[in-house]
């Protein structure tokens, strides 16, 4: 079997880019930050877990700021639908941030000071409106 990460028999090496040779779907896009060397990869377009899940995904990917954005509107939704005292079961908040989290997800790494990786992932990011020139 072909090793996807190209490490050519040596576990220890960390000269390469882990993600370089790992084949990404379409619609996933790299970012990396070149102060700090970090990568990160994800996809572009509705957040299909956030939509299923809630604030999980956040959490999982360690995106602290839009995990407590979430929890917060949430709570805030929630409180107030029961204090009018409505029977709605649809959580809206899910469905809005289900459409926009991988959005908020790049954006918020763009301010960190992360970047497109590579010419594909920027067109990518371009199309969906996600990173401006």
């Amino acid at each position: 079997m072909q090793d996807p990460f190209n490490r050519q028999n040596d576990p220890n090496n960390d000269d390469q880019d882990p993600l370089s040779n790992l084949p990404l779907p379409p619609n996933y896009a790299k970012v990396v930050n070149p102060e700090n060397g970090q990568i990160r990869a994800a996809k572009v377009g509705v957040s299909w877990t956030t939509l299923w899940f809630g604030p999980i995904p956040a959490l999982m990917r360690g995106d602290w700021y839009n995990f407590a954005l979430m929890i917060v509107l949430d709570m805030i939704y929630f409180m107030g639908v029961s204090m009018l005292g409505l029977q709605i079961t649809m959580p809206i908040p899910a469905i809005i941030f289900g459409l926009i989290y991988n959005l908020m997800y790049f954006r918020h790494l763009f301010t960190l000071g992360y970047q497109p990786a590579d010419d594909r992932s920027k067109e990518l990011l371009t199309m969906w409106k996600y990173w401006k020139e």
